[in-house]
């Protein structure tokens, strides 16, 4: 089948998002804006945003923040700790508050703050159950016992499970899975749990990050896994499943510090997002599935409307830049300097 030169698609959203704040938000900002209709926005900024109050106020620093004439809306969620009183979920859905972030103490990026036990955010989970509000998981168990590749599998059975056994009305959705474990999980799940994937999960095995030298800008946590995991992942974003949605995980870093002895964890994929998974799906000869995954099944999750309005990408070689401004210092895409194929063109 010849691959169209064109690929108009229902105005997409992204379900995994991170803006940073200040300056630094200001300079990202614009590039999800320009493709997506919306996003769901992390809430593991420091200090983290664990009150309808504070996600409020982050919500009109994003719009204040936004390019004269966009047309975009950030979901705002909340940072789960093992602190957050159940009685703030009220108050969060009466704010506009979609969704809760279960970040295990210590898995990523500013998780400090995270869950130690699951045990002590029970009743607040009850309290999401009741009020509508969804949870996102990032399924990594910290155990230092259990090593780095296997820990979102170790999650499932430790975590995953008996959540799903204890709050079965929580929609739940397990943030960028990179396993055919997660996979299969998802899939073989009941209505109420789903799973974003990464483009760049979906291109990249873990060699990506050895080939060559050692290439930060290709760490990301959870960080990319073997051949078979990223088919895996293919298979289940392009298989017309309801459950898997578009979610970038797209997290600046600050190039200075990306390329540091000690880096942070997140790829920088947001300038190009929607060009890497055309990439992707195109490679697995499954261009037709791409609109589903990218702008039906994340708001059918998670009860909104489908967006109006449409985007249209192009097959054109063109160059990503390699840098771009990122408050006072300066920011590499994954993939800067490189040349894609696809161009986002409306």
């Amino acid at each position: 089948m010849e691959t169209p030169r064109t690929l108009t698609l229902i105005r997409p959203d992204d379900w995994h998002l991170h803006l940073r704040d200040g300056a630094a938000m200001a300079a990202v900002l614009p590039a999800t804006a320009r493709q997506f209709a919306r996003a769901i926005v992390m809430p593991n900024l420091k200090p983290p945003v664990v009150t309808a109050q504070q996600a409020q106020a982050y919500r009109d620093r994003i719009v204040g923040a936004l390019p004269p004439g966009s047309d975009f809306t950030p979901l705002m969620t909340l940072y789960l700790t093992d602190t957050l009183p159940p009685t703030e979920i009220a108050r969060a859905k009466a704010a506009g508050v979609v969704a809760v972030k279960l970040y295990p103490a210590g898995a990523t990026t500013h998780s400090d703050a995270g869950v130690t036990d699951m045990r002590r955010v029970a009743p607040t989970l009850e309290a999401m159950q009741r009020a509508g509000l969804l949870l996102l998981v990032h399924g990594e168990v910290t155990d230092p016992s259990v090593d780095v590749f296997d820990r979102e599998a170790v999650f499932i059975e430790r975590v995953m499970q008996p959540l799903r056994r204890d709050f079965p009305a929580l929609k739940v959705v397990f943030e960028h899975i990179t396993t055919r474990e997660a996979a299969r999980y998802v899939a073989d799940s009941d209505e109420n749990t789903a799973a974003t994937i990464t483009a760049h999960h979906l291109l990249y095995n873990r060699n990506a990050i050895f080939m060559g030298g050692l290439r930060p800008h290709y760490y990301c946590l959870p960080v990319l896994k073997r051949e078979v995991h990223r088919q895996a992942l293919i298979g289940a974003a392009t298989s017309g499943s309801r459950k898997f949605f578009l979610g970038t995980d797209s997290a600046p870093h600050a190039a200075a510090l990306k390329e540091a002895s000690v880096c942070g964890a997140g790829c920088y994929t947001a300038p190009a997002a929607l060009e890497l998974y055309a990439e992707a799906f195109e490679a697995a000869g499954a261009l037709d599935k791409l609109e589903a995954f990218a702008s039906f099944n994340g708001p059918d999750f998670y009860g909104l409307p489908r967006n109006r309005g449409s985007v249209t990408l192009r097959r054109e070689p063109w160059q990503l830049p390699e840098t771009v401004p990122f408050g006072d210092a300066q920011l590499k895409p994954l993939r800067g300097g490189e040349t894609l194929n696809w161009r986002l063109v409306t």
